[in-house]
């Protein structure tokens, strides 16, 4: 995987303009916390859908991308057809937005196609590996993007993959914005987790790295920029 030569206008001085400490804004509204029983049948739900190979591989199109959940033993990149990811998970006012300023997740939506990271979990701890996966994904149920087993195509062959897709009907879904709104609603949430645009700028960079460049997402770094280094800033 070679590094790209491309040169991103969202940088670590602009991260830094956000970087500061917010605590929760209230409750999810009826969001009931999954609880260790649930995550229980999260893995076994998952490892029920699975192809019998004894391997599994977690494909990651967003910050797992940057910040993996559990140890994994082998990373490729990987193509998966029929979802693309966006930023459609919303509005978030606990992990990275407030009621203020709500922010928006990405999540793979329908539609298109997906570059994206593929770790295979160790398969003497693959129960373990994905139930910190799960922790970390869904916090709260029912989940606005459950798992699913996808077919992710790779240099080395096509691979069954768990990720996560967004579930239309849950409420949470957003759809139909402009990529200004879009890059608006980027620069200004924070949320005890950091900021979207923090978020937005390690997913790009780290997809650059890989060799993997999303011409929208590169689109909204620079719009996001731009929004930061204006005179309202």
């Amino acid at each position: 995987m070679r590094k790209s030569s491309r040169s991103m206008r969202l940088n670590a001085d602009h991260v830094a303009l956000l970087a500061r400490s917010v605590p929760p804004d209230g409750p999810l509204p009826t969001a009931e916390p999954a609880t260790d029983e649930d995550y229980r049948r999260f893995v076994s739900e998952i490892l029920e859908g699975s192809d019998g190979s004894g391997q599994v591989w977690l494909f990651a199109y967003g910050s797992l991308i940057w910040k993996p959940a559990s140890d994994f033993v082998e990373l490729r990149t990987g193509l998966l057809h029929g979802w693309h990811r966006a930023f459609c998970l919303g509005w978030d006012t606990w992990f990275r937005g407030s009621k203020e300023n709500p922010g928006l997740m990405l999540a793979l939506d329908r539609g298109g196609r997906c570059k994206g990271a593929l770790y295979r979990l160790p398969s003497d701890r693959v129960e373990e590996c994905l139930e910190q996966i799960c922790r970390r994904e869904m916090g709260f149920k029912p989940s606005p993007f459950p798992p699913r087993w996808v077919k992710v195509e790779t240099e080395e062959g096509p691979v069954a993959a768990v990720t996560f897709c967004i579930d239309r009907r849950s409420g949470l879904y957003v759809s139909g914005l402009s990529d200004d709104e879009v890059a608006t609603a980027l620069s200004k949430a924070v949320g005890p987790r950091g900021s979207m645009v923090e978020y937005l700028f390690q997913t790009v960079q780290h997809l650059e790295q890989m060799d993997m460049h999303d011409s929208h997402l590169w689109r909204l770094q620079e719009m996001v920029a731009d929004k930061l280094d204006g005179p309202l800033q």
